[in-house]
């Protein structure tokens, strides 16, 4: 580990980590994105022939056409890029000396893979003992799942996560991003940062198991509680919260809007801002367990009141009587909100779009008590392999021979296929 200058005015968290990060598409390269963000040296090992997948992801062809997706965009930024071919044996050779100067080894391929490129955690370990090897798959190292092939979606409707999502018409629905794939790489993220403290104390790594699965099912752990405690099948509910009422959506006279009074106090101020003080007092409404029980009652009274206002003004009123509520906006809407731009969540990086607009990131959902320093824009493939190199000892000849043989570029390689 490379011991960071404390008198920096920079310093962050992870300064002087060292990830080599082997991940592809989401979960591994969100995991990686919130490490680099923390201060991590990032390093993508990539495949010469695409790299990862993500790179040809994406709303802009021209973008995904140059392998700069904005898929791989919104997760690789702060990232440096080094092209080996890990099946070959100088691509190996190169990657173990990477490994003698780092902290961690992060990867999402199908348990097995690594054991298979003569990589796994036991010879990582046995070269670097301070290493500590994530490995993200979707259901784990073992068990009899671990071989099937996983994405977001599958792992969604395996985890019980479809079947509560939507209403009793429209479940099972998935959300309406990949959620598994981001609670798995914030699972790592969390994981990894625990290891390194204990890295940091004792001098050894340790083997990390990020399983999609288990990831997303821990992270529904009131309704898995709610099933294994109380004996409650979970079902879809639609917007409404399954622990109190009035606690949803509601329809306005300009549509829907946020409401959770879940406190007694909540409620009873609701029922004076809406005009209907007579709810309050009403039996079937009188505590929050009776509330729940005839909240399709309780829903329809208040959307009478309701429909006189519309969301945004209902919004400003409710809140200032201190009732959690808000209208329910699109992704343009949010990102042009004041409380958004205001704070600096989303950044413009030194490169541009296939349009000459600035190409832009969100940082991580957390501020660390100043601005974050302004990450360096996605690397291209393989961009850094050279510098790499020469650090690691390899002469410019080595380096040259590495290329011609498609070691570290794809081009090379197919030109050889031609001759």
């Amino acid at each position: 580990m490379t011991l960071p200058d404390p008198s920096s005015p920079l310093l962050l968290p992870l300064a002087g980590v060292r990830v080599l990060d082997l991940s592809n598409v989401l979960a591994g390269p969100f995991c990686g994105y919130n490490l680099a963000r923390l201060g991590a040296e990032v390093i993508k090992v990539e495949n010469p022939d695409g790299g990862d997948l993500a790179r040809k992801l994406g709303a802009d062809p021209a973008m995904a056409a140059r392998l700069m997706g904005l898929s791989f965009v919104a997760v690789n930024a702060g990232k440096q890029s080094v092209a080996l071919d890990l099946k070959a044996k100088a691509g190996k050779e190169a990657f173990l000396r990477l490994l003698d100067q780092a902290d961690v080894v992060l990867e999402n391929f199908r348990p097995g893979v690594m054991e298979r490129l003569g990589l796994s955690y036991d010879v990582l370990a046995a070269r670097n003992p301070r290493i500590v090897y994530c490995a993200i798959s979707g259901f784990g190292q073992d068990g009899p799942w671990a071989s099937r092939p996983a994405y977001d979606q599958i792992v969604q409707g395996l985890s019980g996560a479809m079947s509560v999502t939507g209403d009793a018409a429209s479940a099972p629905l998935r959300t309406g991003f990949p959620i598994s794939d981001t609670i798995a790489g914030l699972t790592a993220a969390f994981a990894i940062s625990a290891a390194l403290v204990e890295q940091r104390r004792v001098g050894r790594g340790r083997q990390i198991d990020v399983s999609l699965l288990e990831a997303t099912m821990a992270a529904m752990g009131w309704v898995v509680s709610n099933h294994l405690n109380g004996g409650v099948d979970p079902e879809a509910m639609g917007n409404d919260n399954m622990t109190a009422s009035p606690s949803g959506t509601f329809r306005t006279a300009t549509g829907p809007l946020n409401i959770a009074a879940n406190e007694q106090k909540q409620y009873e101020a609701l029922c004076d801002v809406v005009g209907r003080p007579d709810l309050a007092s009403d039996v079937r409404f009188a505590d929050r367990q009776s509330r729940k029980e005839h909240r399709a009652a309780l829903t329809a009274e208040l959307e009478k009141a309701l429909s006189a206002r519309g969301a945004q003004e209902w919004e400003g009123l409710f809140n200032a009587r201190g009732v959690p509520s808000g209208s329910v906006l699109t992704v343009p809407q949010v990102l042009r909100e004041a409380q958004v731009t205001g704070r600096g969540f989303v950044e413009e990086l030194a490169a541009v779009t296939s349009a000459g607009a600035p190409l832009k990131v969100t940082r991580p959902g957390f501020r660390l008590g100043g601005p974050f320093p302004q990450p360096t824009p996605p690397p291209e493939l393989g961009q850094d392999t050279a510098r790499w190199l020469a650090s690691l000892g390899y002469t410019e000849i080595e380096i040259e021979a590495l290329r011609a043989t498609g070691v570290t570029e794809a081009v090379a390689r197919k030109n050889r296929a031609k001759d």
